[in-house]
This record gives structure tokens, sequence and C-alpha cells, in this order.
């Protein structure tokens, strides 16, 4: 079957050595669009250990000629790369939404934006991969380089394919690396255009993309003897088998894995800004699936019940429902999976004694609402830091209310927990917020304000959170390159 005839019936194909092709077996995996229950936004190639092995091959016979190539004229193919992404917005927005439930209008196009933005920020610090000298005497001449690993895997979830494809790709490429990419079979065809575009500005082999089960492609990708570094993102749980698949050939790992995020507002923060700060930390645009949630408000006693109103308010505003309006703020969780495990952590909290929807619950049975995979903004009052759903990664739109009187107190509780990924703060006191922000256990805090990651921000997790920093020039250098150092004695 030709690659246009797949395209026609809605069939993508994986990039394997500069050709485009199918799994050996001839299956294909649907992808299920969100917004609506039961229908498919497409189909990739059920891969498997040949696949892999002919992928990593192909990377492996790049990798002398991209090694060697000026770290520069790497780097003007990531700008070249963002130039062409930038000039198909629409369309790369369009398949994201269709794919992952996303709003076009709040979340898809951002991330489109931010996935260019990316390729040129790193291809912009490209000629920053520099070594130092270090001063023996005049008769010695030492020094270090930096010098890529090989072939790295790069594992991608479902939640954000297009903006951490292009992470992966680029913090694996610019520095010399090859790569093997695996997106979640969940959400890959975002992935799977973007490798499209990158395909037209780089080697054969140089950027691979293979698609399939976790178990079967994930699993031989973990397993291939020729891959030199593991980088991944997603649960927890994923991340501790990538961790021990990594020990057993002594290989590098980087992770960015789950959190469980705390908010904590201060009185003199009783305000709509503060309001409007933490529903952006709660990522409700984004249905709460994000790794940087801030999941847990730790709110101060004496403004607990004047600010939960404002919150609680400000979110029955939020336009829930078909992704591709352009009013619809909030789409739909990314696949049914997901909106039962959601589901699951609500139903639960609602039985315990004491819990207090005090906005949103269980997803409506009848109504537009109910043709797809769609959860409301809940917010829970009444429970306890010791709780299930205060605990453990929800990954969905349901946001935990506690209150607290002592600095102490709200500092314990937010580092009571496994995770240490993000944490946000809010206070008019910049010293009580820098004091807290330093006392929190977490890689990425922010004070007086609930965005996102912006390229060149070191980002990572402390604790069961993940290993390495990713997202900045230094992240790049530390984690997907390795120093060698060399003496000449200039005196023989």
């Amino acid at each position: 079957m030709t690659e246009s005839l797949h395209k026609s019936i809605g069939q993508e194909l994986m990039l394997i050595d500069g050709q485009w092709v199918g799994a050996d077996s001839g299956e294909f995996l649907p992808v299920e669009n969100p917004a609506k229950k039961g229908t498919e936004a497409g189909q990739v190639p059920r891969a498997g250990k040949a696949e892999v092995d002919r992928a990593v091959l192909a990377a492996q016979n790049a990798f002398p000629a991209w090694r060697d190539m000026p770290a520069r004229e790497r780097g003007k193919a990531m700008l070249k790369i963002a130039d062409a992404l930038e000039a198909q917005v629409e369309d790369f927005a369009r398949l994201y939404t269709l794919e992952t439930g996303n709003a076009i209008a709040t979340q898809s196009r951002g991330e489109t934006m931010l996935t260019a933005d990316m390729f040129r920020y790193f291809g912009g610090v490209a000629s920053e991969i520099k070594g130092e000298v270090v001063p023996l005497g005049e008769t010695l001449l030492s020094y270090s380089r930096r010098e890529p690993l090989g072939v790295v895997a790069g594992i991608i979830p479902w939640n954000a394919p297009l903006a951490l494809g292009a992470l992966k790709i680029t913090m694996a490429l610019v520095p010399g690396n090859t790569l093997v990419l695996k997106p979640s079979v969940e959400a890959p065809l975002t992935a799977i255009k973007l490798a499209r575009l990158c395909a037209e500005f780089l080697p054969p082999g140089v950027l691979n993309v293979v698609t399939g089960k976790g178990s079967e492609c994930g699993q031989a990708l973990l397993d291939h003897p020729g891959i030199a570094k593991l980088s991944f993102t997603g649960s927890t749980e994923v991340g501790q088998r990538i961790m021990q698949a990594a020990a057993e050939r002594i290989i590098p790992v980087s992770l960015e894995l789950g959190g469980k995020s705390p908010q904590i507002v201060f009185p003199d923060a009783n305000d709509d800004e503060t309001v409007q700060g933490v529903i952006n930390a709660m990522r409700f645009i984004r249905q709460g699936q994000s790794c940087t949630a801030g999941s847990r408000l730790f709110l101060h006693a004496s403004i607990y019940d004047d600010f939960l109103g404002r919150l609680t308010e400000k979110l029955k505003g939020l336009k829930i429902g078909d992704p591709f309006d352009e009013t619809t703020q909030m789409g739909a969780i990314v696949n049914r999976n997901q909106y039962e495990t959601v589901c699951g952590y609500i139903g639960e909290t609602l039985k315990l004694p004491g819990a207090n929807a005090v906005i949103g619950g269980m997803p409506p049975e009848t109504g537009p609402l109910s043709e797809g995979y769609f959860v409301e903004p809940t917010i829970f009052s009444g429970v306890d830091n010791e709780w299930r759903i205060t605990k453990e990664e929800v990954f969905g739109p349901v946001l935990t209310v506690i209150p607290w009187e002592d600095e102490t107190e709200a500092i314990q509780m937010s580092n009571d927990t496994h995770y240490g990924l993000s944490a946000f703060i809010f206070t008019r006191d910049i010293s009580k917020g820098l004091k807290t922000a330093q006392a929190v256990e977490s890689g990425f805090v922010q004070v007086n304000q609930g965005l996102g990651i912006v390229p060149g921000q070191s980002y990572g997790g402390f604790k069961q959170s993940g290993i390495g920093r990713e997202w900045s020039l230094e992240g790049m250098l530390e984690s997907f390159t390795r120093r060698k150092s060399i003496t000449v004695n200039l005196a023989y």
C-alpha cells in the first residue's frame, strides 16, 4: 500500500532511516478521538522488536556523521524546523486537538507555538556546547570537551506529545546524538506530523519514530543494547522500570515523572489575581493533565471561605465542551482509561465522611458532555492530607483544598509527599515568598504566578518526581553529553 493511500484512510506510518514504513505484521492500533466516544482520530503501526532493531541500527549508522557536523550547523537545522513549524501552526493545532481533546483556542495553538520556540531556543544555544581549560602550567594543556552519548531512546507521554516530542528531539540532536522516539500510542499523531516536518531538514537515520504498545515496542527499546541513553517523561511507576532497565546496562537516564504539587496562599493574597493564578497553576485548561498541576491548595484559614468562594465562582464561568469551538476553554480527558481513573478518584472521595465537592463531581450522564470524556472542574473541601485524593496523582481537573494557620504547618503538609516536581506560592510579602520557596521540596517553584515552563528554565523534580534536568542549555549539557578530559604534555 502506498504512503498516500495509508494517509487517505487515516493510517499513519513510522519513520525509520528516512523512510515511512508500517509494522512488519501489517497491524495498526487505533487512536481515539476523546471528544467523541467511539470515534477514531487515526491509526498507527503496531511495532515490536524487529522495527525497533531497525530504527536503532539506522540511528547508529547516522551517528558518526551527525556527531562530526559542526554544532552550529546542527543548530541551523533546528532553526529551520522552527520556522517551518510556525508556518503550519493551524494544521498542527487542529491535529493536536483531535487526538488529545485539548481546546484549540486555549491550549493547542499555544503549545504549537511553544514547540517552535523550543526548536528556536536549542538551535540558538548549539554553539554553547563548550569545554574548559585547566591551568596546570605552561607546559601542560589540560582541557575538557563535551561529547554526545550516541543513540538516545526518547519516550514521551500522551498529555503533551508535541512539546515533549520537540524537547526530546532538540535536547538529543543539538549536541550530536541521534534519536529513536516513541510517542504514546494514545496520542502519537502530532508527534509523527512533527517528525515529518523534521525529516525535511535532517539526514536519514538521525531521527527515527516507532509506535506501538509499551509492553511490545517500548520494552524492546528499553532492552536494546544499542541504546546509549534513556530519556523518559511520564508516570513515576513506569519511570522506576525505565531506571531499572538503564541500571542493567549502566547507561545514563533522565526522568521527568509525576507530581502532586502544592499551592500555598498566604492571607495577604486574597484577590482575583491570585484566584486566576491558582486556576492557571492547576492547569484546568489542560483538564489537569499536567505533571506540574498544583492539585493541592493550602489556603490560610483567615481567607479560606472567601477565597474558595471566589475560586468557585470563577470556575463556574469556565466553558467546557467541543475542543474545536473557539469559545471553549477546557476540553476532554485524553482517553477512556484516564477518564475512568479520574472518575474513580472522584467517586471514591465523594463517599468519604466530611468530603464535599464544592464544584463539579461525577461527570454528567446525559447531554453534550456525555458524548466525550469530559470531566468538569472539581474542587474538594473537607479532605485530609493523608487521603488518596491528596496523596496520589489524579491527572485530571481535581483540586483539593486544605486550610492552615501556621507557615510551618503549610510547608510540612506541602512536603508530606513522595513527589517533588513543582510548587506555587502566593503572597505580597516577597521575603516570606522566597523563604517558603526555599523550604518547599520541589524542583520548579513559582512565586505569585502559575505559569508553565519556558525554554531556558532548568526543569526537573526532586524525590520520586524524577532525576536530571531538561528544557535548558545546562540540562542538555548535563543530561545529553559526557565530559572527556584530555591532557597534553607540550614539553615532550
